[in-house]
């Protein structure tokens, strides 16, 4: 694993755990089992920190999404059981999720984290429109808002929100009833 991963893991484990008030250069030497100083060597403000979080973030949700979001070797059948395995690991490693809602709140507060964030938020809606343009969509950008918006809202529910953890057939259930809304 390459130092940056590893610091913006620890990063990601420390969001979810302390909340932005507990992410210090400090805090993520001693988490990542680095010597003192190695975060700021790597990422000298909290803006850069943040940024090479989010981005480490953002390439841990999408390895989760790639098998829906490649598209190739699947039926259209099997997208809802896909788009909920993706969803499932996300609820299995709660503290991503966690972290990024600490990073989405953040960005609320701070312009430059805004424009990652929103860039990064596009790397995962772009492809849900393209696939459901394929799919037969009447209208791929809306539906794909709101299918990332329906899972996000299923991931908020059970990490945040008064609801328990799903089963994985109940979340192939709940995108099998909206992609059958979505594409009829």
């Amino acid at each position: 694993m390459k130092r940056s991963e590893a610091v913006a893991d620890a990063a990601i484990t420390l969001l979810a755990e302390r909340g932005m008030r507990g992410l210090t250069h400090r805090a993520v030497d001693e988490a990542a089992g680095l010597p003192p100083g190695s975060t700021s060597n790597l990422a000298r403000t909290r803006a850069a920190l943040l940024e090479l979080t989010l981005a480490r973030l953002t390439e841990l949700e999408m390895a989760a999404l790639a098998p829906a979001y490649q598209g190739a070797g699947f039926e259209p059948a099997d997208l809802p059981g896909l788009l909920a395995e993706a969803l499932y690991i996300q609820l299995q490693d709660r503290r991503r999720t966690l972290a990024r809602y600490e990073l989405a709140l953040e960005a609320t507060r701070r312009p430059e984290l805004r424009k990652i964030y929103d860039a990064a938020g596009r790397r995962f809606r772009d492809p849900a429109v393209a696939m459901l343009a394929a799919l037969g969509s009447q209208d791929p950008v809306r539906h794909a808002r709101r299918l990332v918006a329906f899972g996000e809202g299923l991931m908020f529910d059970a990490i945040a929100g008064a609801g328990s953890m799903p089963a994985f057939d109940e979340l192939s259930d709940a995108m099998r009833d909206l992609l059958a809304g979505m594409l009829r």
